[in-house]
């Protein structure tokens, strides 16, 4: 691995620690930080966290630090994943998030760039980019969930029109978006890789209808959207008809780059060292051997994360595979939360707001299994690290080549 920055990113280093000093304040590691989410489970701080994320997101659009490896035609910083990847460091020590803004700009910027015309570009982009409109992700479906090709709902073209029916779900933060990228099934009659096509949705389009999800932790972060005959001009499809998958697959790779980048966030080891001294459980030995096998994690997944940042400033070694740092997370999450509350001792059984710390070690308990499911579940990115990392075969796959209509459903 390379540690070294050159005399130039050194220098940015230093501009955007002078931005982030001007514009922000750094995090004290407590229930102050409002970058660790709402502050309760209310629709109203839901509502509130995602306003401070826009707000944030506006700041960086207006500075220049907005899609830093975008081109600056569509709103970014035409800047390199160096200089993304120095910006995150420095800003990861600092009270903000652009929260699902952030992520949006991931899922939707690409395949509007690679696949979408013109006029869609210039439409969607720069105020996506800009904070002012948000978007959300219309994937999965109750039966297509690993299986994405095998989705079901409809979309039949009419005149310049389509119509859509069908529902979709584990839809994160539908309730708040303004827009959402689609795939619906165009020809029953081809494979279940093809068929498919992919739409740009205004979610306030009658006939779409949001139902929120309460989860385990009283938080309503993903929801269930149904489609009854939504009509979506024909304008919006981007890329071909019926050749939605290779659209499909730059939206899956990109979100599969934001997994498992071994950032600590709000709930790092420092957090979780800062609730041990708060209890007095530091010197406990049983407490140390935990916190010293979070630490150990934490430090395997910064150095995962130094060597794919050594691949992209550098283009030297080989990065790691981004399933195994996906997975490896995971697992490190569950020590790290589970710990978070054993060394609160009794009062680790309370929640919310009886609970030290209003609850956030308890919230993390119950919020760490989303990551286990979104972007893959753990399973699917261990077949993708037998088949990629350890070159093993592919499962079989007896339906690929089956017209969709005559494949099994859930």
């Amino acid at each position: 691995m390379n540690f070294d920055e050159s005399p130039e990113e050194a220098a940015l280093r230093a501009e955007i620690r002078a931005f982030l000093e001007a514009n922000a304040t750094r995090k004290t590691g407590t229930e102050a930080d409002w970058s660790r989410g709402p502050v309760d489970d209310s629709e109203d701080a839901a509502h509130a966290y995602f306003e401070k994320t826009r707000a944030w997101q506006r700041t960086l659009y207006d500075n220049g630090w907005a899609g830093i490896t975008w081109p600056k035609e569509f709103g970014g910083r035409g800047g390199t994943p160096a200089e993304a990847i120095i910006f995150g460091q420095e800003a990861a020590k600092f009270d903000v998030s652009a929260g699902f803004f952030g992520a949006a700009q991931s899922l939707v910027g690409p395949p509007i760039m690679r696949h979408g015309d013109q006029a869609q570009q210039e439409r969607y982009l720069p105020k996506l980019m800009s904070g002012e409109e948000s978007w959300c992700q219309l994937f999965s479906e109750p039966g297509a969930g690993s299986d994405l090709a095998a989705l079901s709902t409809r979309a039949v073209r009419d005149g310049d029109e389509f119509v859509v029916n069908g529902q979709k779900v584990w839809n994160s933060e539908a309730q708040h978006a303004d827009y959402g990228i689609l795939i619906t099934r165009t020809d029953p009659e081809a494979p279940k890789h093809k068929g498919i096509t992919f739409f740009l949705v205004d979610m306030r389009t009658p006939g779409i209808e949001v139902v929120p999800l309460r989860q385990a932790t009283g938080q309503s972060h993903f929801n269930e959207v149904f489609f009854n005959d939504v009509r979506i001009p024909a304008e919006n499809v981007v890329g071909e008809v019926d050749g939605g998958w290779p659209v499909t697959r730059t939206v899956l790779t990109s979100e599969a780059g934001m997994i498992g980048s071994g950032g600590g966030g709000a709930s790092s080891f420092d957090s979780l060292l800062a609730t041990a001294r708060a209890f007095g459980r530091a010197d406990d030995p049983v407490v140390r051997q935990g916190l010293a096998e979070v630490y150990s994690r934490e430090k395997m997944l910064s150095w995962m994360g130094l060597r794919m940042q050594t691949f992209v400033m550098h283009r030297r070694g080989t990065p790691p595979d981004p399933s195994v740092m996906k997975n490896f997370s995971t697992q490190s999450t569950e020590i790290k939360v589970n710990l978070g509350v054993a060394v609160e001792g009794p009062g680790g059984m309370l929640d919310r707001a009886d609970a030290p710390e209003a609850g956030f070690w308890q919230n993390l308990v119950l919020s760490q299994f989303s990551s286990r499911i979104g972007g893959g579940t753990n399973e699917v990115h261990r077949n993708m690290i037998a088949e990629r990392a350890l070159g093993l075969p592919r499962d079989i796959q007896p339906d690929k080549d089956l017209p969709w209509r005559e494949i099994l459903k859930a």
